[in-house]
């Protein structure tokens, strides 16, 4: 099975890089990263509510496991080796599709670093011979999260009730966005 890239760097100048989470050594910085995000993110995730050094090294234990399986692949944003946040992929419904997800540090919203890391995660994920399509999934209240496809040109497929917890914030509608292959485009 091939693998993406370990290191992804993205932004015009490739002021941003894309980095596999790392156990041990980045325990301090997700820790911190998610303890400063918290109130950005407990709307949107229901984990967010249990954020603990222990959930925190849990997670990327899981993060290195899941990479090495192949379920997800997760990368922390960075920008002069500080994390702003993170993007990861992992499997689909169907063994063609994956989905992307994303967040990041309040104080690195609105500068388009979201948009630029899923970008640069489109890229990658579309070079792995298996990957037919890519599908991002929010709430219908995020509208946040609703740009990054818009602006990418993912197309809305459907809207139904969400098939996991509803976020705090949410209003337990799922919006699927999805994004085919270039050599599968209509």
């Amino acid at each position: 099975m091939e693998r993406p890239r370990q290191s992804i760097e993205c932004g015009q100048f490739g002021e941003f890089v894309l980095r596999p989470w790392r156990s041990e050594s980045d325990l301090a910085p997700a820790f911190t990263l998610i303890q400063e995000s918290l109130d950005h993110l407990r709307p949107w995730g229901p984990w967010a509510a249990d954020h603990s050094e222990e959930s925190t090294l849990e997670f990327l234990r899981k993060c290195e496991a899941k990479w090495a399986s192949g379920d997800v692949y997760n990368y922390a944003i960075t920008k002069d080796g500080t994390p702003l946040g993170m993007c990861q992929s992992y499997r689909g419904a169907e063994p063609q599709g994956r989905r992307l997800g994303y967040w990041l540090h309040p104080a690195a919203t609105g500068q388009g670093i979201a948009t630029t890391a899923t970008a640069a995660m489109v890229t990658e994920m579309f070079t792995l011979p298996e990957v037919e399509y890519l599908e991002i999934v929010h709430d219908l209240a995020n509208t946040s999260s609703a740009a990054i496809p818009r602006r990418l040109g993912f197309s809305e497929v459907s809207r139904g009730q969400a098939t996991s917890p509803v976020p705090p914030a949410g209003s337990g509608i799922e919006v699927v966005w999805r994004l085919n292959h270039p050599s599968h485009a209509a």
